[in-house]
């Protein structure tokens, strides 16, 4: 591997020993192949962070840990590396362990390895199970914060939640959502990617209740588990819907929408409307050709920047933000905001 890093500085970005690194820059047997991804993940990472070294203040480490979409994951990262330069002059590093599907254990294993190699904080979005609860407690039974992103893990020790109020995104769809139906429709579509990531269960429970509150005719027909992943969410969806009559609306909560739409359409079904979450790759180009009616949107980069703030003031390093909720905005195909 070619790089332009001393082999400390790959190892603390990794987390693997100096000797361990040398093994694989060099190219050395007995090395695994997840230890050769780790250290070419962790040269990747100084690259794109390359700023930070020159920083004069208090190093930080702080590791993301995130189960989503490469999609959102993409976006995550990029406002991470994005608001690092807002703290100097602390010089603060970021590490990522990323994955699309990240079980309960896999995940577990992840904050265990974190808390043995060491960190000054977690920011994590990972499923609300008894597991990575009780490692998010092993975490701040060491002293290392843990700051709950996107989703919430409201049963743990989690020192704040960042990211957007799920109950309000939802009760926003509903309110758009009977604003767009007709009296005469009967049935709408909704899909999550996972029942255990609690800030969906919170916009599925808010979108539910405010729109039979109003419209108790309605039959809400749930297609979820497909994780966001646009193959298994699609075919979710084309067993969901077999042979149901008109499907007059659509809330994705957790993404897969080019497939979800797919389905939709060889099944015979044209929805008046389809609600969806996140300005990512895939929702920009559904808005732009007309695909998606709205997307609920909330500043990644103002979310990333709050948790980072939660983590420097447990630390001791300035104040943590008043509220770490952030807006949501409401997007349609006429006022899609720049991009960087």
């Amino acid at each position: 591997m070619t790089h332009r890093f001393p082999v400390k500085e790959i190892a603390l970005q990794a987390g693997l020993s100096t000797a361990t690194v040398d093994r694989v820059l060099n190219n050395r047997a007995h090395v695994s192949p997840q230890t050769r991804v780790r250290v070419r993940d962790a040269i990747e990472e100084l690259s794109s962070q390359e700023g930070q070294f020159a920083a004069k203040g208090r190093r930080i480490f702080l590791d993301i840990v995130v189960e989503a979409p490469s999609r959102f994951s993409r976006e995550i990262r990029r406002a991470v590396e994005n608001v690092l330069h807002d703290f100097h002059p602390a010089a603060i590093r970021s590490r990522f362990a990323m994955a699309e599907i990240m079980t309960a254990k896999d995940c577990a294993a992840i904050l265990a390895r974190i808390k043995k190699r060491g960190s000054q904080g977690v920011c994590l979005k990972a499923r609300d199970t008894p597991e990575v609860r009780a490692a998010i407690g092993e975490l701040v039974a060491k002293n290392i914060p843990v700051l709950t992103i996107f989703t919430d893990i409201p049963g743990s020790q989690r020192l704040a939640y960042a990211g957007l109020n799920n109950v309000s995104a939802g009760k926003t769809a509903a309110y758009l959502m009977l604003n767009f139906l007709k009296p005469d429709d009967e049935t709408v579509l909704t899909t999550l990617s996972q029942r255990a990531f609690q800030g969906e269960v919170d916009r599925f429970q808010a979108f539910k209740s405010e729109l039979l509150l109003h419209r108790p005719d309605l039959k809400l027909i749930d297609a979820s588990g497909g994780g966001g992943l646009n193959p298994r969410t699609g075919i979710d969806v084309g067993e969901k819907i077999k042979g149901q009559a008109r499907i007059a609306g659509v809330y994705s909560m957790g993404g897969g929408n080019q497939a979800i739409l797919k389905s939709l359409e060889e099944s015979g079904q044209q929805p008046s409307i389809f609600i969806a979450h996140d300005l990512d790759e895939d929702n920009l180009d559904l808005l732009r050709s007309d695909r998606l009616t709205f997307v609920l949107h909330h500043d990644i980069r103002a979310d990333m920047k709050s948790a980072i703030r939660h983590i420097l003031a447990f630390h001791g390093l300035g104040e943590a933000p008043g509220s770490s909720e952030s807006d949501i905005g409401v997007v349609t195909p006429m006022n899609i905001p720049k991009t960087d």
